[in-house]
């Protein structure tokens, strides 16, 4: 295969016998060419224009002062780069060289981006941090006062860090509180978004929850170099510290270390021991504080109460003699005493004047004239009064006189008509259940002089019968010599009938 990279200079001899490539093959062998000749590098520039694809690919330039290398880093690695790169800032971006043949270009494609040197990393610290402060999240209006003794506090760090045992044993030494640690990452690409959702998380706790919402919020790391750091640099964790409705105190680093959580935060620690000896109070100092108040409460109580009693006692002795008090009372109530007789005979004296005046008046002609008069329109008045009530009371009586006449015929009507009908009635059932009405269907009555004859042996006992019928009675003698046997036949034979028979009784004989 003819070399393309051979001496382009056309030999005179070739003529029109020189090969023909194809784009495609020129492209290939310059791609082929320029990964095999830098296969992985690490390029220093500045970064320029940025822009996050849709499909999470990261395009952005890198730069000098004379030439641009356009750079790449696809969804997967964008996704893992520990610093994402910001137009302006100066880093060392590591990957690999290849060729775009669709534009006829070559580019980067980066998969680890580390900013150059201590002095990049500053530049862009500062610049999220005053856009960070245009935003208003630095005010110290908006920050939060920390519980004086809150029950239960949220710490997130590593847990497995000296920065845990730490905090607890500080805790344990000046108040003993309930913790709840969210373990998270504190360094690497790893470190700010979990920093962030452990914020959030505690934030998401519900009040009266099966997990306990904390009180106050403690984020703590120990020292360590601004990229060990840098996580809690991040502006996704500013933005979480900043939303949080739970009192936030930052524990980063060291006294000399600053993060930008350091500024959002509701209050910052220059470690983590010092968060813990900010959250809560020494108890014996608040024990030793409450004794003395109590102390002194006691005496001021006691101080107060002499003075009162002391203040009392001046009044008293200030105060006059109960007869001193009653002196002068007691000469006007003597006073009143001994004119009371003589009054009450001079009031007696000036009532008996004007009754006199005034019976004096009544006794004189004129106001007997007048009396009179008055008594005679009275008179007349009540007369007429009287005159005109007897009226109209018996016009009053005259109508209810006829109204209860009225209804007293009615009633006396409606009764006698019960009365009848009653009667009538009674007098039906006692036809219906009366015995005549039985004589009437063939039956009769037999009785001797004193009694009913229910039995044969009362018949032919008896001298005399008298037999009932429905139309009248008859008189009937029993036969003489009449024994045993002829009963016998009237028992045996109580209902025959038959006519003729050799056995019959004589006409008017019952047996």
């Amino acid at each position: 295969m003819t070399d393309l990279f051979e001496d382009p200079t056309p030999d005179p001899s070739a003529g029109s016998n020189a090969h023909e490539f194809s784009v495609s093959e020129i492209s290939g062998a310059i791609k082929k060419t320029l990964e095999g000749q830098f296969g992985r590098v690490r390029v220093r520039g500045e970064v320029g224009r940025t822009l996050l694809a849709r499909s999470g690919h990261l395009y952005f330039d890198l730069k000098d002062e004379r030439a641009v290398i356009a750079s790449v880093s696809w969804k997967g690695q964008a996704a893992r780069l520990s610093i994402k790169p910001e137009e302006g800032m100066e880093v060392i971006a590591t990957g690999r060289l290849t060729t775009y043949p669709g534009q006829s270009k070559y580019q980067l494609i980066v998969d680890e981006v580390e900013p150059a040197g201590a002095g990049a990393l500053m530049a862009m610290l500062e610049k999220r941090k005053k856009a960070l402060e245009a935003q208003g999240l630095f005010a110290p209006e908006r920050k939060k006062p920390l519980p004086y003794l809150p029950e239960v506090i949220g710490v997130i760090t590593s847990p497995s860090g000296a920065v845990i045992r730490d905090i607890l044993h500080r805790l344990r030494d000046r108040f003993p509180r309930k913790v709840l640690i969210w373990p998270v990452a504190v360094q690497g690409r790893d470190c700010a978004p979990q920093v962030a959702r452990a914020i959030e998380g505690f934030n998401a706790l519900p009040p009266g929850g099966a997990i306990p919402r904390p009180d106050l919020i403690i984020v703590a790391r120990g020292g360590g170099s601004v990229e060990d750091l840098w996580g809690f640099n991040e502006e996704i964790v500013a933005l979480a510290a900043a939303a949080s409705d739970i009192a936030l105190i930052s524990a980063v680093g060291h006294e000399t270390d600053t993060t930008l959580i350091d500024y959002v935060s509701d209050h910052r620690a220059p470690t983590p021991t010092a968060a813990a000896e900010v959250a809560v109070p020494v108890r014996l100092e608040l024990l030793a504080w409450v004794k003395e108040a109590n102390a002194r409460l006691s005496r001021s109580a006691q101080q107060a109460t002499g003075q009162r009693r002391q203040r009392l006692a001046d009044l008293v002795r200030a105060l006059p003699g109960i007869d001193s008090l009653v002196e002068a009372p007691r000469q006007r109530f003597d006073r009143a005493a001994e004119r009371l007789p003589q009054a009450l005979r001079q009031v007696t004296q000036v009532k008996r004047q004007v009754f006199g005046a005034r019976a004096a008046l009544i006794r004189s002609d004129g106001l007997r004239l007048r009396v009179s008069q008055e008594r005679g329109r009275l008179q007349e008045r009540a007369d007429r009064l009287v005159s005109d009530t007897l009226l109209r009371r018996h016009q009053r009586a005259a109508r209810d006189y006829a109204q209860l006449a009225q209804r007293l015929v009615r009633v006396a009507k409606a009764g006698h008509q019960e009365r009848v009908q009653r009667v009538q009635a009674a007098e039906r059932m006692r036809q219906t259940l009366g015995y005549m009405a039985t004589l009437e269907r063939g039956y009769a009555v037999v009785r001797t002089a004193d009694a009913l004859v229910s039995r044969a042996s009362q018949a032919q006992a008896a001298s005399e019968l008298e037999i009932q019928f429905a139309d009248g009675r008859v008189m009937v003698t029993p036969r003489a010599g009449g024994g045993s046997a002829d009963a016998a036949r009237a028992k045996s034979k109580p209902k025959s009938r038959t006519k003729g028979g050799p056995d019959a009784p004589e006409q008017g004989d019952l047996f």
